[in-house]
């Protein structure tokens, strides 16, 4: 059974790729909804809205892949939504608030498992079998000062991330458990790949649960 994913994201192709799952990129129609405040329903019904308009246009057995990921910061009372920033000012501000606190990173992985048979694009039902699940991930920054998030965007440039930074950019898997001084993280208690966009190891338990064979073989 092939395995396919329904996400251009660039880091979440390096994730399986380096976990040696055989996949396919496909593309999904769907636009995900932003959110100002955090549900998790919110953020599983992107990721299996996001599998569900890809899986319209498959007509062989496979396993689509739908994932989104949330930056969230608590705000008083609230589970605020760091979202993309819209410009270099606006990331500026996200990183501020960032800045000496812990925040939460949630991204909802969703299977859509598609039949053999033909016209699935024009069945789906209540009875297509799907599995979402979501996996959080805590992070602290240290005190940050103004020049070095000016840094930061100078170089990075990071406007298409979530939250306006990737974790790539301060430290690897293996610096996990002793940051670097010079990284804006301090300490991270969870999946290090769940920040950077999706949890290989949640995405295998998934796959081997939902689908047996689907990380044996990919033969349609």
């Amino acid at each position: 059974m092939k395995i396919l994913l329904a996400s251009n994201s660039p880091r979440r192709k390096e994730i399986l790729t380096e976990g040696k799952i055989d996949f396919t990129v496909v593309k999904s129609g769907y636009k995900e909804e932003s959110f100002k405040f955090y549900k998790e329903s919110f953020i599983k019904k992107n990721s299996l809205n996001k599998a569900l308009d890809a899986a319209r246009g498959i007509d062989f057995p496979a396993v689509v892949i739908g994932a989104d990921t949330m930056v969230i910061l608590r705000e008083g009372n609230s589970d605020v939504c760091l979202l993309k920033p819209q410009s270099y000012d606006e990331a500026f501000l996200m990183l501020k608030k960032l800045s000496g606190k812990t925040h939460k990173v949630v991204t909802s992985i969703s299977l859509v498992k598609c039949p053999t048979e033909a016209g699935f694009k024009e069945n789906l039902t209540k009875e297509t079998q799907v599995l979402t699940e979501i996996e959080e991930t805590y992070v602290t920054f240290r005190k940050l000062s103004d020049d070095e998030i000016h840094a930061y965007l100078e170089l990075f440039k990071p406007l298409d991330k979530a939250g306006s930074y990737g974790i790539q950019d301060f430290l690897t898997p293996d610096e996990v458990n002793n940051p670097p001084k010079k990284s804006f993280i301090e300490k991270i208690e969870g999946d290090y790949f769940n920040v950077m966009g999706i949890s290989l190891e949640k995405l295998k338990s998934m796959l081997e649960k939902f689908c047996p064979n689907a990380l044996n073989t990919n033969d349609a």
